[in-house]
């Protein structure tokens, strides 16, 4: 979510009818008479909360796309774990530069227009990661193949030496245009993903500061919470949609004569994943139409108009001369809401603006109890965005599901049960009407439960299975000399992979040829061929063995192990609500709490910058970076490391929830700095009222004795 900007009263506000007879409408001209206004369809607030409600879905739904499909972004183009995280990672590149400026300049532009623009923006990023699909080639899955004769067949098995043709091009010979071809994918994707951060920028917080202006007081925390709500589908969606599309093959628009004999669950398969972009690219530049016809500003719902019409009258009384005239303050707001950085900030010049934020950044984050409890929320941050980018490849892996599969459990269950957890931690601090001392204690009850829930993860999981040439038996080291003898007589190209399984001895092998199958046998099945390869000189009895990877005997563990998840997803979230989503936010909300009442609306600003530069473009390329670790084979391309085809599921489990662990163990150490704050500063409180209390109660005995015991009461 981006911070809350634009004040919501810049000045003296002028009388309705005068206000209302200078708007801009959609064609940019002013309209004299506020019933021709109204009757225009696009003066409506609630339209503007619906049709914002499916921009911020759209926009979340493809700029949370790559995420399903990373693991097969780095198949189909050779990337690392730490590349394709580094790709994720720069969706907020261009977020962070401009997030805080947008935030107090918004008020000046035409904020509906300035959102539609930047949702076209968004739209064309989309657009654009789906370009390295159609400037590509087809996808070749056995890179050993020449271009006239069938994938997978006689390439990948058993040949005598002396009659083994030249097939594929060696890593020495790759030439500089297919490493420029790879340069210039890899950067397409890289500018896609800055574009999409930069046109994102200006849709949530013009988005939240445009209802807030224009709705009613008492309607207005509504309409927010109904354009969250919403929102927050939009992950879901994208994961749902990754599901979808993972299930299609990538070159369906260009499928070879003849079909392709992989099945989803083939190491090898490689999913529509661009075609997931392009629909969501589509809704976004549907839902970005209505804004540009939705005026500058707009009269305040009929309530609202009612109430103020009824304020104005009785300012206007001689009664109330000499008093702060109600036109000055909208009624509702809190006086902290009136002042400060956002009302000055509208005043300030682009120089001004950056000399001001460097010391009010440094004044700010003096405050402990800010700092600890921004700090809780990076590691919060640092943890969801490491599971949203890598936790479906890590379940592809772990439990050898496939990638739809793996995408589906996180869209119907892990963020459902964050949504709760949010829902749930505003609910308790509104109906249970929280202080902050006990509103710091429920954050680090919630945090202590989560990472508990979080421990048994370690012992969820799937160990490797035996590949051979790479894992052995138990005790045996790994290493090519695993079956010396067997392939003598073949062949083998260095960078072939169509793995096989020997299902009694449950041994996989990178392909026919490592299992010396000199060949193939095709069986017809009712829908489809199962491949079988024969005469297996590296197999006891010769085989056969099936074309595919072995079966895990524990994928069944993919359900548990996402329900472990979701439950500490949901523990999770609950003290992120507790802590952000508290609604008295400018009063006695723990993230503002000792902040200067004209520095607590940048301090939402610089809140979310710490979270983008500490925990949101830091964490995938920190997870990516530790799953590149348990890799135990990698392929090659052209000299370079490319996609890692098999782990240490064991080492990869560890590494990637000890990571969890570690985060949640930082949110736990943080809100438990935070509650000694709190009851240090309550003791301090009370030291201090029983300090002044004797002198109080001298001067209350000098008033009348009837007065005496409620003023006693009251101090």
């Amino acid at each position: 979510m981006g911070p809350r900007i634009g004040p919501a009263g810049e000045g003296p506000q002028m009388p309705d009818k005068a206000r209302m007879g200078t708007e801009d409408t959609p064609g940019g001209k002013a309209s004299p008479d506020p019933q021709d206004m109204r009757r225009s369809v696009f003066h409506n607030i609630k339209l503007f909360v619906l049709c914002h409600s499916l921009l911020q879905l759209a926009q979340l739904m493809i700029s949370g796309y790559l995420k399903s499909s990373i693991s097969t972004v780095e198949k189909r183009f050779g990337l690392s774990s730490q590349t394709s995280g580094l790709l994720a990672a720069f969706n907020e590149v261009g977020n962070t530069a401009l997030i805080v400026f947008v935030s107090y300049f918004g008020s000046r532009v035409h904020r509906p227009r300035l959102i539609g623009y930047g949702a076209i923006l968004v739209a064309l990023a989309g657009l654009l990661m789906t370009l390295p699909h159609f400037i590509s080639e087809p996808y070749r899955y056995d890179h050993t193949s020449l271009e006239d004769t069938p994938q997978d067949f006689e390439a990948s098995l058993c040949l005598p030496t002396t009659s083994a043709p030249a097939l594929a091009p060696s890593n020495s010979s790759c030439s500089s245009y297919t490493e420029t071809r790879h340069l210039t994918v890899v950067g397409i994707m890289f500018m896609a993903q800055t574009l999409l951060g930069v046109g994102g920028v200006p849709i949530q917080p013009f988005g939240i500061s445009y209802i807030d202006d224009f709705a009613h007081n008492s309607n207005s925390p509504l309409y927010l919470g109904i354009l969250f709500a919403v929102t927050m589908m939009g992950p879901g969606m994208a994961y749902g949609l990754g599901g979808l599309m993972l299930r299609l093959y990538v070159d369906i628009d260009r499928m070879p004569e003849g079909g392709i004999s992989l099945t989803p669950k083939d190491p090898r398969w490689v999913g529509a994943w661009w075609l997931g972009f392009l629909i969501a690219a589509c809704a976004v530049a549907l839902a970005a139409i209505p804004y540009f016809f939705f005026p500058r500003e707009m009269p305040k719902e009929k309530q609202e108009l009612h109430f103020r019409q009824k304020v104005l009258a009785v300012a206007a009384s001689p009664a109330s001369k000499g008093k702060d005239s109600p036109s000055e303050q909208s009624p509702g707001e809190s006086p902290e809401k009136q002042d400060g950085l956002a009302q000055i900030a509208p005043d300030l010049t682009v120089t001004q603006f950056i000399k001001v934020f460097p010391r009010v950044l440094l004044r700010t984050l003096r405050h402990p109890i800010f700092l600890l409890v921004a700090l809780s929320q990076v590691c919060m941050s640092s943890m969801v965005a490491g599971m949203a980018t890598f936790l479906p490849k890590f379940l592809e892996r772990q439990f050898s599901i496939t990638a739809s599969y793996a995408n589906l459990l996180l869209g119907c269950l892990i963020i459902p049960s964050a949504i709760v957890g949010i829902v749930v931690g505003g609910a308790l601090v509104k109906g249970l009407r929280l202080s902050p001392l006990r509103c710091g204690a429920l954050c680090l009850l919630g945090s202590l439960l989560c990472l508990f829930v979080s421990l048994p993860l370690f012992f969820i999981g799937c160990p490797t299975h035996q590949i051979a040439g790479i894992t052995g038996q138990p005790g045996t080291p790994p290493g090519p000399g695993l079956f010396p003898f067997c392939m003598e007589l073949c062949s083998c190209p260095s960078d072939d992979f169509n793995p096989v399984c020997d299902p009694s001895a449950h041994v996989e092998y990178i392909t026919p040829c490592q299992a010396g199958c000199s060949s193939q046998v095709v069986q017809e099945t009712l829908d489809k061929g199962q491949v079988f390869y024969t005469n297996c000189s590296c197999v006891e009895g010769g085989g056969p063995v099936s074309a595919g990877s072995c079966d895990s005997p524990c994928s069944h563990l993919a359900l548990p192990f996402i329900t472990v998840v979701g439950k500490g997803s949901t523990l999770l979230q609950d003290p992120w609500g507790l802590a952000f989503l508290h609604p008295n936010a400018t009063r006695v909300s723990l993230h503002v709490r000792g902040v200067k009442k004209e520095d607590k609306a940048l301090a939402v600003g610089i809140q979310f910058m710490l979270l983008r530069v500490l925990a949101w473009m830091p964490s995938p390329v920190i997870h990516g970076s530790a799953i590149d670790t348990t890799c135990v084979h990698w392929a090659l391309s052209c000299g370079r490391r490319a996609v890692c085809r098999y782990y240490d599921n064991d080492l990869l489990r560890n590494r990637f929830i000890g990571l969890q662990v570690f985060f949640k163990t930082g949110t736990l150490v943080c809100f438990a700095l935070v509650l000694a704050i709190l009851r240090q500063q309550d003791k301090e409180a009370r030291t201090k009222a029983s300090i002044s209390s004797p002198g109080l109660r001298e001067q209350q005995l000098l008033l009348s004795g009837s007065e005496k015991k409620p003023e006693d009461s009251r101090v």
